[in-house]
């Protein structure tokens, strides 16, 4: 049974413009207040005070009943009006809000609703005050609705659930604790409430049946029930349907989708249902090229798939904000956990603004505590120093609305006062020497509390996917370097990198051109090769070398370090169809993580031995001095390399000459026929995936879709489409800044412009639907490759328009 309340979305017809200026436009909802470029504008673009205005019908057939109109997010100060009569403000960009619209509609009639909203970054509420480290998008970016109920219904409902585990389990005996508020228009009433498994709703159980004192207009109630647990291997949920009945009829339903779970920080590590589990993850920001915030559901929920099915974390930190719903529901339904924290940046303001900031804190845990995935409320803002008054307050305000969940504060300073249950702490000490993160005992104020470190490395190597190699690799093994020291340490519960792609920022952060290039994606969502640490935990078989193999990339021609990234048990490497050697999983230096790499030390294998009529102990010794010259370069040879090879030249009769030309022949790959690479994964007897390298002779241009089935329902629909350029082998030409045409045909909308340069081989274009029901095309072209056609449908839910 779903909610009875009717719902109307209010997403399309929305005259826009600056306010008080007559220039106007219709748009739809998400909407933002100025389509941004790629990188390289004045922040003041989405800066300002503009109105949105439209029209609601409302029905004759509403009369007696209340109608409430919602608001899920709008940047940043927001101010209602209908028929010329102000119904409120709202002072936060990240939350949602209603006003109650049942006693100023005028029924059967058209009403005319209006909406300022102001995105200046001079307002006195969170994060605003100084300086901020990302943009803050103005508009109603998020959805816009009315909901028509009876006077007599249920307000909000508020359910988690309680267990004791002896140990790992995937299910049990669980408490459930329901809060159920319902309207002042309820005399007296009862609610039944019954629970089903998301996937089976036809197995529907009563759960209890409760009696609703007129006096109080709430209840809480305790009923045991055995459920299979939430996990991120298993995210199984719930449906959980409360029926408000009064006066003999059903007056309300209410459905909740959760899942229940035991979520532990200890101080000793996190445990999810029973079992360790150190949290790997990253950071988030909801922020898109061009459309800023304003994205619909569809890549609100892409984010949490790339999360989770390509990047391999099992948690993502909603940095610096409540985000999207759809986000967070599908982190719920694919099982990855969520580190939300109030809004704010380093700067904590006034009286008034510290007012604002626990009331967003209040706003953020009664609107996402029914999400499973959830695990912990951040209370404090990001980075900001001791202020014990306030955060005794937000931190009271989390555990008063949700007594279910623990809270966390993000901070950069050790030893600070800690009011929160989890001491989450900002670990930027890896700088490539250092070891990769603090011991807790170096950080925190209390070794009774839990520990989190919630980011580490971004500013301090940012990377650009068209950075030279060594750089791009150095930025993976900076990774590779926290997660294997954080799974080290069992007093950590865990660490989220910063960040999971680039992002826009202001003018005094990124690199000049108004880009934070810190993440493991570009801003287009494609993979950088710093997120081959996390690809490494995905189910699908991985593999990734971090060389193109080419020795002129490197300073001098010496190759540096070359790391094999892969989930595979082994990994065969072939030069010139010569078999070198076979690297095993477990030979990993870092034996910490789930999947190690492994590094690349051998690029003769047997062939001195094959070819060369040498003795035993001078083939080993050149083989040994050539790779260790190919990797390291002649003015950093270990001294007892250097011996070795002095003997073979004094003793045994090897010619200077000669070791060069067998250098050459054997590692220089300069010269002669084109050296291929090839390396080929293994699982469990069998080849699972193969990488060639070698000198590029054709361009293929790639160009795959989030997904191709678009549909127009409350609202217009959006697809990502990732662009790569590839060699006749799969892989990325990361020096390739071609320029690249877009062009869109047929019901659907190209947002940007049409063409685009190619960054580090990668790019990307964002096409929304028109409101049609039909099909469209996008056809990417570039000179030296052939045309790459992407086709959609384009199908239309009237029902999801209501």
């Amino acid at each position: 049974m779903e909610d009875m309340a009717e719902k109307i979305y209010l997403n399309d017809d929305w005259s826009f413009g600056k306010k008080d200026e007559k220039a106007r436009e219709t748009v739809r909802l998400p909407h933002t207040v100025a389509i941004t470029p790629f990188h390289y504008f004045d922040e003041s673009i989405y800066q300002g005070v503009f109105s949105y205005e439209r029209t609601i019908d409302a029905k004759k057939e509403w009369m007696g009943k209340t109608v409430l109109l919602t608001f899920e997010g709008s940047g940043h100060d927001t101010t209602v009006s209908l028929n010329g009569k102000v119904l409120g403000a709202h002072h936060c960009g990240y939350t949602a809000f209603s006003f109650d619209l049942t006693d100023e509609l005028q029924y059967g009639e058209k009403n005319e609703l209006s909406v300022t909203v102001d995105s200046r970054e001079s307002l006195n509420v969170p994060p605003f005050g100084f300086v901020i480290d990302y943009m803050t998008y103005g508009g109603l970016y998020r959805e816009v609705y009315l909901e028509v109920k009876e006077k007599a219904h249920i307000d909000d409902v508020f359910v988690f659930g309680r267990m004791n585990l002896n140990g790992p389990s995937a299910q049990a005996e669980v408490s459930i604790y329901s809060t159920v508020e319902v309207s002042a228009d309820v005399k007296e009433g009862t609610i039944i409430c019954s629970m089903a498994p998301f996937d089976h709703p036809e197995e529907k159980k009563e759960l209890f049946t409760k009696v609703i004192k007129p006096e109080k207009k709430s209840l809480k109630n305790k009923t045991k029930a055995h459920v299979k647990l939430w996990d991120v291997e298993a995210p199984n949920r719930y449906i959980l349907t409360y029926e408000l009945l009064a006066d003999g009829t059903i007056k309300d339903t209410k459905e909740v989708v959760t899942g229940f779970r035991d979520a532990q920080f200890r101080k000793d590590g996190f445990f999810l249902n029973g079992r360790r589990l150190k949290i790997r993850g990253l950071n988030r920001h909801q922020a898109y090229p061009y459309i800023g915030y304003a994205a619909p559901e569809r890549l609100q929920r892409m984010d949490a798939k790339i999360l989770k099915n390509e990047l391999g974390v099992n948690a993502a930190r909603t940095s610096h904000y409540p985000q999207s719903h759809y986000f967070v529901d599908e982190c719920d339904k694919i099982g990855l956990m969520v580190f939300t924290e109030m809004p704010g940046w380093q700067h904590i303001g006034d009286a008034a603004w510290k007012d604002q900031a626990v009331k967003n804190t209040a706003d953020m845990v009664k609107q996402y505590r029914n999400h499973p995935s959830i695990i912990l409320w951040g209370v404090r803002i990001n980075e900001s120093p001791d202020d014990d008054e306030f955060y005794r307050r937000t931190n009271e305000t989390a555990h008063a609305l949700d007594p279910s969940r623990p809270t966390g504060g993000v901070r950069n300073i050790k030893k600070s006062h800690l009011y929160e249950d989890v001491y989450t702490y900002n670990d930027f000490v890896h700088d490539g020497k250092k070891h990769g993160v603090d011991h807790k005992s170096q950080v925190t104020s209390d070794m009774n509390k839990p520990y989190l470190v919630s980011e580490y490395n971004g500013h301090m190597y940012p990377t650009k996917s068209f950075d030279w190699e060594e750089k791009r690799a150095e930025h993976a093994m900076r990774h590779v370097r926290v997660l294997d020291a954080v799974a080290a340490e069992d007093d950590i519960c865990g660490s989220f990198g910063w960040c999971m792609f680039d992002y826009n920022t202001h003018k005094d952060f990124g690199s000049g051109d108004r880009i934070c290039y810190h993440g493991v994606m570009d801003m287009f969502r494609n993979a950088k090769l710093a997120a081959a640490p996390y690809e490494t935990a995905r189910k699908e078989p991985f593999l990734e070398i971090s060389s193109a193999m080419d020795i002129g990339e490197h300073p001098g021609c010496n190759r540096g370090e070359t790391y094999i990234f892969t989930n595979a048990d082994s990994v065969k490497m072939y030069k010139n169809n010569r078999f070198i050697k076979e690297y095993i999983a477990e030979d990993t230096p870092y034996k910490n993580m789930i999947h190690g790499p492994l590094v690349i030390d051998d690029y003769i294998g047997d062939a001195l031995d094959a070819e060369e009529d040498l003795s035993e102990d001078t083939r080993r010794i050149l083989k040994d001095a050539f790779n260790t010259v190919a990797r390291t370069g002649v003015s950093n040879i270990p001294p007892s390399v250097i011996m070795s090879a002095f003997r073979c030249v004094a003793f045994r009769g090897l010619k200077a000459s000669r070791g060069i030309d067998l250098y050459t022949k054997y590692i220089g790959d300069w010269g002669g026929e084109s050296t291929v690479y090839k390396f080929e994964a293994y699982k469990d007897g069998k080849r699972i995936k193969t990488i060639v390298k070698e000198p590029m002779h054709s361009l293929h241009l790639l160009a795959e879709a989030d997904h191709t089935d678009l549909c127009e329902g409350n609202t217009y629909d959006m697809a990502m489409i990732r662009l790569r350029m590839l060699d006749e082998n799969g892989n990325t030409l990361s020096f390739c800044n071609d320029p690249v045409s877009i062009a869109v045909s047929g019901d659907l909308e190209l947002i940007g412009p049409k063409v685009v340069s190619l960054q580090g081989g990668m790019y990307g274009a964002l096409v929304k639907t028109t409101g049609k029901a039909g099909q469209g095309s996008v056809t990417v072209s570039a000179e030296g490759a052939e045309p790459v056609e992407v086709a959609f449908t384009i199908a239309k839910n009237e029902e999801g328009r209501r």
